[in-house]
């Protein structure tokens, strides 16, 4: 009992720890062996978790802003009617589209953001947006249309690798990412393609380094893709059983000029072809992109062309390959093959990718003299001031709102902005989990428990809580003696009949989540109330999976299935494998209604044979900046307290030394860095790993944290006060934030 299972939460693995405590502080943390994905595994950042568990900006009470700006603490019951109040105040004046929600949950916090729908639903609220609408809307959008589902590379069975603009060595994303890595490189029988314009730490270890030039990802891929077809290295036999329009892609792939497109990429010919031919001739790729591409210049064509690479040479559905995994919630919604099409935004005729918002038009949307702008926000565990690009223009727009409502943890940046703040429950101080649930062969979905009680002499709040009170205050819940009763008498059984009819009255059918959670959840063991949301999922993955869970080792027919697998999730505090592939049944989870993958995507396809001469160049600012950087002692920004990083405190500038020489900037000696939004100051690291004109800032820097005398100080450079809202992707609308125009200048002393 000294040791407490939890996760940690700093990437998207939510790897297995455990937690000794003394007293508050968290004295101990280790991996957590009994984890079913990480095994034990885990990075050296969640060791130092007690930075965000003790933090000194944490919330404690609610509170509201006074006229002079100022905030004053409230009880529970005046923020929940006054904040339920404002928003319907919003919706009767200007309609409830007018209501905008973002956030939802960080890596590790999607249970509380289960229940926002209910709220946000009873208001009539139809805009949201997160952070995968600023990193994988693209992919989202690339795949809805071939594929109809995500895919997720199989790295524990494959015979290659492939990283596109990813170093999982410093930001992880996949399971046990150390370990994987160094088991593929030291595989004689196995082999690591990284593409990249670092020698990142993964690049390090690869059998093939693909150095591209920054921004022309598009020209590489593209010339690799040509390289299969020219080549005629494609899967004929595979293809022809599972995709559609071959001869129409291999048309257009012909006429791509390979040797001009490896001349703009940077990488030379014959190296593309020796990559292009060994994933072409393995028995299996996995393939991995991340931000390196997602957030530059071409992103949806890449990730179109990624994706290109691993259907044509039959790496989709096998082991070993890119599958379509099981997840128990899932993060991405498709609407292609539906009777749904995309959605745009208000305003800014944005297209809606997976029911988001692009980030980058947020700004625009409430800014705008237009009578369907944004006029209310609730942001929900998350700091669009700092995270969504040119952050001076989300202040001005979140400045133009009639209400702002923050539900956090921290005073962040945009907590300082709102009209009210509503203080939850750290992450290991309530029930939570991730649904970034994606793995396969075997998935496995983590209820976390808490660790510890809330600070004493504090008035928190879960989230679930929070939502099913702002409900009630709506007036839109109703009396739920029916429901309880036939809990009580009848069991689950009895409940799932009466709350099946329940949610036959479109009003309350909004309101499901918070149903379960005032019925269902008083009865969950061990307090777990805000488990009841993932009742309905365990039932309908169950029924939709059954023999995948029945090989994951849960047994049951029909609805007993479901109730045996909701069961398994609250009973074991270190994970659940819930669901088992078999080989041959990936395919079946295509959502296309051929179950056939669909290759040609046409305003893509035109794309890929006539992208250019190249990136476009500025010379008034001559550097491509990487703003986001992820090194050994950043993450996201639920680690707010500096005092967290044991190297590179200031979040250095990495710069070549050929540039660094020629700039006159010394290892240490400030530069200051320039883009057409904004321009700051930072120490020099020069860094042989960067190609000449190439520069890098960290992530998670910028934020003003208290001193040990309470006065607020900022570390480093906040990177949005660098971007540009205008640059981003044409398609999916997501970021250019590894692709800034910048000026670097030495700094006199």
């Amino acid at each position: 009992m000294d040791w407490h299972s939890t996760a940690c939460v700093l990437c998207a693995c939510n790897c297995g720890i455990e937690i000794k405590l003394d007293g508050r502080r968290f004295e101990r943390i280790r991996g957590d062996k009994a984890h079913p994905s990480s095994q034990g595994y885990t990075c050296e950042k969640p060791l130092r978790l007690d930075h965000y568990q003790n933090a000194r900006d944490r919330l404690t009470h609610p509170l509201r802003r006074r006229p002079d700006g100022s905030f004053e603490q409230i009880d529970w019951d005046t923020a929940i009617r006054e904040v339920a109040g404002g928003f319907a105040g919003v919706r009767d004046a200007y309609g409830g589209e007018t209501i905008f929600y973002y956030g939802g949950g960080g890596q590790g916090n999607h249970l509380g953001g289960s229940y926002a729908g209910a709220f946000l639903r009873s208001l009539g609220a139809r805009y949201r947006s997160n952070a995968l609408a600023q990193e994988k809307t693209g992919l989202f959008w690339v795949s809805d249309q071939m594929l109809g589902a995500v895919t997720t590379g199989d790295l524990d069975h494959c015979e290659v690798a492939l990283f596109v603009g990813k170093n999982p060595w410093q930001s992880h994303g996949v399971p046990r990412a150390r370990p994987t890595l160094r088991e593929i490189a030291r595989d004689p029988r196995r082999s690591l393609i990284v593409i990249d314009p670092r020698r990142t730490e993964t690049a390090e270890l690869a059998d093939i380094h693909l150095a591209v030039r920054p921004g022309t990802d598009a020209w590489l891929l593209a010339a690799m893709v040509a390289v299969v077809v020219q080549e005629d290295l494609i899967a004929h036999d595979w293809l022809a059983a599972h995709a559609v329009d071959v001869d129409e892609v291999v048309a257009a792939l012909r006429r791509i000029p390979i040797s001009e497109y490896a001349e703009i990429s940077g990488v030379g010919e014959e190296l593309i072809r020796t990559a292009a031919r060994r994933i072409a001739t393995a028995s299996s790729v996995a393939l991995h992109e991340d931000l390196g591409v997602q957030m530059s210049p071409h992103s949806t064509v890449t990730s179109y062309l990624d994706l290109l690479l691993v259907s044509l040479t039959g790496n989709i559905g096998r082991l070993g390959t890119n599958n379509p995994p099981i997840p128990l919630a899932p993060l991405v919604s498709f609407s292609h093959w539906g009777p749904k099409r995309d959605r745009v935004s208000p305003v800014a005729g944005a297209r809606i990718i997976s029911g988001l918002v692009p980030a980058n038009v947020i700004a625009e949307e409430v800014l705008a003299d237009h009578p369907r702008r944004y006029r209310a926000m609730l942001v929900e565990t998350a700091n669009p001031v700092h995270s969504v690009a040119d952050s001076p223009r989300m202040r001005e727009a979140l400045e133009a709102l009639d209400l702002l409502v923050v539900i956090d943890v921290a005073m962040t940046e945009t907590a300082r902005m709102a009209d009210y703040v509503l203080p939850a429950p750290s992450q290991f101080e309530k029930w939570e989990a991730t649904f970034f649930n994606l793995e396969t062969p075997d998935n496995y979905f983590h209820l976390r428990r808490p660790v510890l009680g809330p600070p004493e002499g504090s008035d928190l709040l879960p989230e679930p809580e929070i939502h099913a009170r702002l409900c009630e205050a709506l007036g839109v819940v109703p009396d739920l003696t029916p429901l309880r009763e036939a809990l009580t008498t009848g069991g689950r059984a009895a409940f799932a009949a009466a709350f099946l009819q329940t949610l036959t009255d479109p009003g309350l059918a909004k309101i499901a989540s918070v149903l379960l959670y005032r019925t269902l959840g008083p009865t969950l063991p061990h307090g777990a109330a805000a488990a009841a949301s993932l009742w309905p999922l365990a039932h309908r993955l169950a029924a939709a999976h059954p023999d995948a869970v029945r090989r994951a080792g849960i047994e049951g027919e029909g609805p007993e299935l479901g109730e045996r697998l909701f069961d398994a999730i609250l009973a074991r505090p270190s994970g659940v494998v819930f669901s088992r592939d078999q080989e041959g049944d990936a395919m079946g989870r295509l959502g296309t209604p051929d179950k056939k993958i669909h290759l040609a995507i046409p305003e893509l396809l035109s794309v890929v044979g006539d992208l250019g001469n190249g990136p476009a160049t500025d010379p008034d600012f001559p550097y491509v900046l990487s703003a986001g950087e992820r090194r050994a002692f950043t993450a996201n920004t639920i680690f707010r307290d500096p005092a967290w990083r044991r190297r590179d405190a200031a979040g250095t500038l990495r710069i070549c030394p050929a540039d660094a020489e020629r700039l006159g900037l010394a290892a240490g000696a400030l530069a200051r860095v320039t883009t057409r939004t904004g321009s700051v100051e930072v120490p020099v690291e020069i860094n042989d790993g960067l190609q000449p004109g190439h520069v890098s800032l960290p992530n998670g820097l910028g934020l003003s944290y208290p001193g040990a005398d309470g006065a607020p100080s900022v570390t480093g450079a906040a990177p949005n006060e660098l971007t540009a809202a205008g640059d981003r992707d044409p398609y999916a609308g997501t970021p250019w934030h590894k692709h800034v125009p910048a000026r670097v200048e030495a700094v006199a002393r």
